[in-house]
């Protein structure tokens, strides 16, 4: 089965099944009367079991089975959703995505479940006194759903001809030595009283005993249900048996299918009806499942294009043929089409990223006996799915620090006059070519004197430094490497690592992190990040006879100054620009490129910022805004200064990408 062409169909609709009973299990906790909640989740947990019985993964579909069991007591009113029975389900939901998780890296799906297992079946057992030949009847019919299209034509056909068809579930004794040898017995006997279609598990597992103490077999007979039950029950070690008649099961399902056939001819009318109504149809199924794999390949192929498109605009502009020109032209034009429904088609919302928040939270706020509600705004906002993949784990870290360090205590909050329950807000929205991430609490907030003492001791700042810093250049110290106000070390925080992870994550895929507070008002994260990672626009620009490719995403400006305007501060070169004081960094310096003396009395400046710092970089000359692809510089040059790629210009020249971060830096 493993190999199986369902399979990944497979995986990925049981990881939306079980983030929809994530999701909706904290619904059910808010609302334990809500019966559509408890529908939804039933309904997962239903589509999760039949899939997994039907793929042959038994203790995924017999695990969602017991979960399925208290689910319906819930639904049917005879059972309350207790915190105590949500956090049970939450485990299962665990275990389940630890199955569908080794699934997925090529396991069988295998796991001992048999505590959650009993916890469930006590649950159901409690308080809610049904016969055991009632549970085992609802089983069996639930189990109807497995049957592939080849045996579900074998059991119409045999009700044509007269036979009867019955599920039977077999208990074995708990003393039974040989449950294989058992199993034969049972299906020898009901041989003789007629033919086994199925069993579950399937025949191999059983001989090989892997199961509890229970099966269960389909059978076409035309002996009556009591008298197969007498045959097995004069078999050894057998500790009981159900027989349920599933005759008019599959009647009422033949009899469905024959419903949407049509009884007669339709007429022109009608048909002119349906055609009316097609087109009047809601769209449905216009979406397809595509391999991500292929995706980066077809990312690829684009990229190439566009260097070669980038190498024709060159040549057509050199060779100056006006039909050349016009050509190129639309070839611009339909290759910036293509590239924005290719970026378009890698694009994924980030609540792929912020569904997994809430439950995260739950958990934490009762670890810590806090009380935290999280609220998500614009979760539909989409980033590239190479973004999307690295934020995870950097907002985890924030959202942690937030509800560790930011939220007090249900006593501390009343004590200040504020509601016992704290709230962290998670919102996302585009602005310009940037997608912004905020994480905002209404917690106690950051203390300038804490942050500014912590960095004087650990030799940071200087005294004299910490008079002049801003608020936001402050609460940036957070994120230096080893850094931590915390008063006492935990599991979740204040071991002086993380933060500085966190920005260096963000930085590396181009984004800034900026921190803003108030004392009892609260924190505010910002993550500031690009649309996409894959062909960006940037300023060209020459120094030392190469080129480089500066980011416009941290470009404010670019300017042309007189030599004369210059002077020193500190040591650096700087300038009065706009009644800003603005640190140059001559790019020949960094990168050691030939000095080459144009005899001009000016400089060329590209202004960068970085949050609320800025520099401008001085180089030989400015060329021109481009859309370059930006290609990694590979395994072996990983910790290049004040560079995050390269690039293949139009000429064929590579040219380097720099990153304006680690200047400011």
């Amino acid at each position: 089965m493993m190999n199986s062409e369902y399979l990944a169909v497979f995986l990925d609709e049981s990881q939306e099944h079980l983030q929809a009973v994530n999701d909706h299990l904290l619904k059910l906790e808010k609302q334990p009367e809500d019966e559509s909640i408890i529908g939804e989740i039933f309904r997962s947990a239903h589509t999760l079991k039949g899939m997994s019985a039907t793929m042959g993964y038994e203790d995924l579909a017999h695990l969602t089975h017991n979960m399925e069991n208290v689910l319906d007591l819930i639904r049917n009113k005879k059972k309350q959703a207790t915190s105590e029975i949500i956090d049970i389900m939450f485990q299962s939901v665990d275990s389940l995505e630890n199955m569908v998780d080794d699934i997925a890296s090529g396991g069988e799906g295998k796991l001992d479940v048999t505590s959650l297992v009993r916890e469930l079946e006590a649950i159901e057992k409690g308080k809610n006194q049904v016969a055991s030949e009632v549970s085992a009847t609802t089983e069996m019919i639930d189990l109807l759903e497995i049957y592939d299209e080849y045996e579900r034509t074998v059991l119409e056909e045999s009700l044509e001809q007269g036979y009867s068809v019955y599920q039977i579930k077999v208990v074995l004794d708990e003393k039974a030595m040989l449950k294989a040898a058992r199993v034969f017995m049972v299906f020898d006997v009901l041989g003789q009283a007629g033919e086994v279609i199925k069993s579950t598990p399937a025949a191999e597992l059983l001989e090989e005993e892997q199961f509890d103490l229970d099966f269960l077999v389909t059978v076409i007979s035309k002996e009556s249900g009591e008298e197969i039950k007498k045959r097995i029950l004069g078999i050894s070690e057998i500790d009981d048996v159900f027989v349920q008649s599933m005759t008019s099961f599959v009647q009422a399902e033949q009899n469905d299918k024959n419903e949407l056939k049509p009884i007669s001819e339709p007429t022109k009318e009608k048909e002119n009806e349906k055609e009316k109504e097609v087109q009047k149809a809601p769209e449905t199924n216009k979406t397809i499942r595509v391999n991500i794999d292929r995706l980066d390949v077809l990312m690829n192929l684009f990229e190439e294009l566009v260097i070669d498109r980038g190498r024709l605009e060159q040549i057509s502009g050199e060779l100056e043929n006006t039909e050349l020109t016009e050509t190129v032209e639309r070839m611009s034009r339909t290759t910036g089409n293509l590239q924005e429904i290719i970026l378009t088609m890698r694009m994924m919302p980030v609540e792929t990223v912020f569904n997994r928040f809430p439950r995260m939270i739950r958990n934490l706020s009762k670890d810590l006996n806090k009380q935290v509600h999280l609220e998500i705004v614009g979760a539909e906002t989409e980033l590239d799915r190479t973004i999307i993949d690295e934020i995870g784990d950097p907002l985890v870290h924030l959202l942690r620090n937030s509800i560790d360090h930011g939220i007090e205590t249900p006593a501390e909050r009343e004590a200040v006059g504020k509601p016992a329950q704290g709230t962290v807000l998670l919102s996302a929205y585009h602005s310009g070519n940037h997608v912004f991430i905020e994480i905002k609490d209404d917690g106690a907030g950051i203390s300038r004197e804490k942050v500014l003492n912590k960095a004087i001791k650990n030799n940071i700042i200087t005294e004299e430094d910490a008079q002049t810093l801003t608020d936001t250049q402050v609460f940036a110290l957070l994120f230096e490497p080893g850094f931590s106000t915390a008063d006492q070390i935990t599991d979740i925080s204040g071991r002086g690592v993380g933060l500085d992870v966190v920005r260096n994550t963000f930085e590396s895929l181009g984004g800034i992190v900026t921190v803003q507070s108030e004392l009892q008002k609260g924190s505010t994260f910002l993550i500031q990040l690009p649309l996409t990672l894959s062909i960006i626009d940037v300023m060209l620009v020459e120094t030392g006879g190469e080129k480089y490719a500066v980011p416009l995403t941290s470009i404010v400006e670019t300017a042309i100054v007189n030599k004369d305007e210059l002077f020193s501060a500190h040591g650096q070169k700087v300038i009065d620009f706009r009644g800003k004081v603005v640190p140059l960094v001559f790019l020949r310096d960094v990168f050691d490129t030939p000095k080459i003396d144009s005899g001009e009395d000016f400089y060329s400046l590209v202004i960068i910022q970085k949050g609320d710092q800025t520099a401008g970089l001085v180089v030989d000359s400015l060329i021109g805004q481009h859309d370059i692809v930006l290609k990694s510089l590979g395994n072996y040059l990983t910790s290049v200064f004040a560079i995050s790629g390269a690039t293949i210009l139009g000429d064929g020249e590579v040219a380097l990408i720099v990153d304006p971060n680690a200047l400011i830096k």
